[in-house]
């Protein structure tokens, strides 16, 4: 029997900003899969050239989404496309507010929050009407606790953002997905024994017994991209995280 996805998106162009590895990647890995056109934008070239030879027919782009030139010079070569994912997004510690420098909130949120209002702005004139616009949240965003400030606020603020803008530019439809705790190469740096006890320890105490795998998470952005009656959603796949 065939694959009813197969051909979901064949004939659509897909840019995925931080499509080289992780969560990005297995979005990019889905959407080849169902057909579409993949185009690969990270900060670090030769990372988006490695993620794209492993697609076949993927274009790959550096890019940087705290500068607007750098983003308007990747949609002026793209030209027209169908679908913006937006997976990029900075690196913050866990720290309560007094061990907080303020800078870094600024920070963070300049490169998650309007790095991806810059990246939308950019990409506005060539995004086809009947597109879509999919950004990253996560699981803090709702869940309050000592130590997440900077995740919790700069999260809310982008699910905010979005449910504002899927009535600003609509008939585009802009919805975010919102994953928990992913075994993604972000851990990459940690021990591999302590990150292995972390993700067991998370896991235990979900509902479904383990953390996210990337390709769980991109299956959210999936559903977004296709579903042309899904607009100003938070789709959130985060194994129970919530409840």
């Amino acid at each position: 029997m065939s694959n009813p996805d197969k051909h979901a998106l064949a004939g659509q162009k897909l840019v995925v900003i931080g499509g080289s590895s992780g969560i990005g990647f297995a979005v990019a890995q889905g959407a080849t899969a169902r057909g579409a056109e993949l185009v690969i934008a990270s900060s670090q070239l030769a990372r988006a050239e490695a993620a794209a030879t492993r697609l076949a027919g993927a274009k790959s782009f550096a890019v940087d989404v705290q500068d607007e030139a750098s983003l308007h010079r990747l949609f002026d070569i793209i030209g027209p496309f169908d679908h913006l994912v937006i997976t990029a997004g900075p690196s913050v510690p866990s720290a309560r507010l007094a061990d907080t420098e303020v800078s870094a909130v600024a920070a963070a949120f300049d490169n998650k929050v309007f790095g991806a209002l810059r990246a939308i702005k950019a990409a506005l004139p060539h995004l086809r009407r009947d597109g879509s616009i999919t950004l990253t949240s996560g699981l803090l965003s709702r869940r309050a606790g000592a130590g997440s400030l900077i995740k919790t606020a700069m999260n809310a603020a982008i699910e905010a953002s979005a449910k504002q803008l899927a009535k600003e530019l609509a008939p585009v439809r802009v919805n975010v997905v919102s994953p928990g705790l992913t075994d993604t190469e972000a851990y990459a740096g940690m021990d591999e024994s302590a990150r292995r006890a972390m993700f067991d320890k998370v896991g235990a105490g979900l509902p479904v017994g383990r953390v996210g795998k990337p390709e769980d998470v991109a299956a959210g952005y999936l559903l977004a991209i296709s579903n042309g009656f899904v607009t100003g959603s938070v789709i959130d796949i985060e194994g129970g995280g919530l409840l």
